[in-house]
């Protein structure tokens, strides 16, 4: 049995407990008595709660694996906290057959530290031209379906497969863009751009293709998420459509919370990441969607990529970062998110989007469970991910995990194995 001992919990009331859990569940929430055999964990002066879960991450295989595998990527997850992470499809091949799902998620089975859930493709090759094996995909376990990475540009193939999906029960993701509005843009289209000569990416990029697909929502009824939000008018967008009761639900990564355009004026290709880094007004709206609600969770869009790949000339770096082990402590800098509103936007509603049973620690709650100190400073330097392609190095965070535990057993513990 582990006991998770004098942490203030996630629970009814917020109280500070301890938790033991055995067997793959949490069995007892209060003063535990601790066996010769029990493994003890000091939690004190940290939050325990559910694990968190992540619905975008690129894993990268197959077909990219000197950036991030499956294993490693998982013991990645673990290290930042999460128990269950969502694998982007934008593979090499993608994953648009039931086959490649299964490969996807019996790789995560034999990595054994979280829980790896396969998205699937909606265009075939995510070529934005036909379906992909939906039935297929579905039949290998598949609920998300995204061509995450590219938008998908034809409303008329885009509402084929809301139409389909919503009859599965399924969700689409999408990547909001507008090719033709983003261009070549490498950054925010704004001031910064204008005095770096560089080429913008507008944010009406994004909301445009917000705005399409809710329409297209109101005609299927199909569940509609929209990846990475980084732009303010698309989060008035989303706050009308769940005001009129539409089943829609965002996302926002950690990166797009904490920093604005101004970091590309350093030139550092760490900085370019897509959705690109947009203004001061665009981030204080993703706090206040996040705090209040429009915004349901977090998630990090990690994506790997290698030291050669990032050390070229900023308009020729691949976009992306990293964000798995830092996520949790840059949402508790950036947000200050009190504990119930922590881990609902980093486990629960993440969690009720894949219908895992998720929520409020109690007696009988799976034992996938996350502890997190939310007054610990530290600088990341090194990660567990292969890559290190995070904005965060060298910036001081306020917020470490210390433990996860993945199906009652310990995936990462804080200063063991190098940590």
């Amino acid at each position: 049995m582990i006991i998770l001992k004098g942490g203030t919990v996630f629970g009814a009331d917020q109280t500070l407990a301890d938790v033991a859990v055995d067997g793959g569940r949490v069995v007892e929430i209060g003063t535990v008595a601790a066996g010769p055999d029990d493994r003890v964990i000091d939690c004190s002066g940290a939050w325990v709660g559910p694990g968190l879960v992540d619905v975008h991450v690129h894993l990268r295989e197959p077909g990219q694996e000197w950036k991030e595998d499956i294993a490693s990527g998982s013991r990645s997850a673990a290290a930042g906290g999460f128990t269950t992470v969502v694998a982007m499809p934008n593979t090499e091949p993608a994953v648009d057959s039931g086959q490649m799902a299964r490969y996807v998620h019996d790789r995560g089975v034999e990595a054994g530290v979280v829980r790896v859930v396969p998205s699937g493709t909606i265009s075939l090759e995510r070529a934005g031209r036909k379906l992909s094996h939906i039935d297929d995909l579905w039949a290998a376990g598949v609920r998300i379906f995204t061509d995450d990475g590219d938008s998908v540009a034809d409303a008329g193939l885009l509402r084929r497969a809301m139409e389909y999906i919503a009859e599965l029960g399924g969700i689409v993701a999408q990547h909001a863009e507008d090719s033709g509005l983003a261009g070549r843009g490498h950054m925010h289209e704004g001031a910064i751009s204008s005095r770096l000569g560089m080429i913008g990416l507008p944010s009406m990029a994004e909301t445009i293709i917000v705005e399409r697909d809710i329409r297209l929502v109101e005609l299927t009824g199909c569940r509609y998420h929209v990846q990475h939000v980084s732009a303010r008018a698309t989060i008035e967008v989303i706050r009308r459509a769940k005001a009129a009761g539409l089943p829609v639900t965002a996302e926002v990564a950690p990166h797009h919370l904490a920093f604005t355009d101004r970091l590309v004026e350093s030139m550092n290709p760490v900085a370019k990441m897509y959705p690109p880094l947009r203004s001061d007004e665009d981030v204080a709206a993703l706090r206040v969607g996040l705090a209040d609600g429009t915004i349901d969770c977090v998630a990090t869009d990690h994506a790997p990529h290698s030291a050669h790949e990032k050390d070229v000339p900023f308009e020729e770096a691949p976009r992306g970062v990293i964000g798995l082990e830092t996520a949790a402590a840059a949402i508790n800098t950036s947000c200050a998110l009190p504990i119930a509103d922590f881990f609902d936007r980093m486990a629960v509603r993440p969690g009720q989007l894949l219908g895992l049973e998720t929520g409020p620690l109690v007696v009988g709650s799976p034992g996938d469970v996350t502890v997190f100190d939310p007054a610990a400073n530290w600088t990341p330097e090194t990660f567990v991910s292969k890559s290190a392609n995070s904005p965060w190095i060298g910036h001081e965070l306020t917020g470490r995990v210390r433990s996860t535990i993945y199906g009652g057993q310990v995936s990462f513990q804080l200063g063991e194995d190098g940590q």
